[in-house]
């Protein structure tokens, strides 16, 4: 895969993101460099000054609440079969602002309608979101457990930066630390 990278400082608790770009789109978002599918993370620089013009500014635009959705163009590459289309469900029936429940997820892809076992398509749906390639572009903290936030990858900062992107979208109230747009 033809990758290359642009970091974005972020306000996010784990500071920088990464955003590996290919021809089509954006193939990989990462917090705190973590690896994703044994890419290193980083390098090579892109060279494509107006894909990284894009990046950062439609992040810095979402970021500041001045856009409801990065809306960058996507490259699924790393997200296949079963995986996509719950990844492609969740952009598409969950807008900003909005949650959904692993178990309503896991029931509106249509993926598991062979599964009889108890929760295990929402434990499934919560594996999925942990290894969703599009961290951000494809909103997967907008998924959350039927009794609370659920997990959240995103390295050591994980669920603190669940927390943040809720409370940006208004799906929590704003703690006294909290460091977003105010408005």
């Amino acid at each position: 895969m033809e990758i290359s990278w642009v970091a974005v400082e972020t306000p996010l608790p784990s500071g920088r993101m990464h955003f590996g770009v290919t021809p089509r789109g954006v193939a990989v978002a990462t917090y705190a460099g973590e690896s994703i599918a044994g890419l290193p993370v980083g390098v090579p620089a892109c060279p494509d000054q107006r894909k990284t013009s894009l990046v950062t500014s439609r992040l810095a635009e979402f970021f500041a609440g001045e856009r409801k959705e990065v809306d960058l163009p996507l490259d699924w590459s790393l997200a296949t079969g079963p995986h996509r289309t719950v990844l492609q469900r969740l952009l598409a029936d969950v807008p900003y602002g909005a949650t959904i429940t692993y178990g309503e997820l896991a029931t509106r892809s249509g993926v598991f309608e062979e599964v009889t076992e108890p929760g295990l398509a929402a434990r499934t749906v919560g594996q999925m979101m942990g290894a969703n390639p599009l961290a951000l572009l494809v909103p997967c903290h907008r998924v959350v457990a039927a009794d609370g936030l659920g997990g959240f990858g995103g390295g050591p900062h994980g669920l603190e930066i669940k927390r943040w992107l809720l409370t940006l979208e208004g799906v929590l109230p704003p703690t006294l630390d909290w460091n977003g747009p105010t408005g």
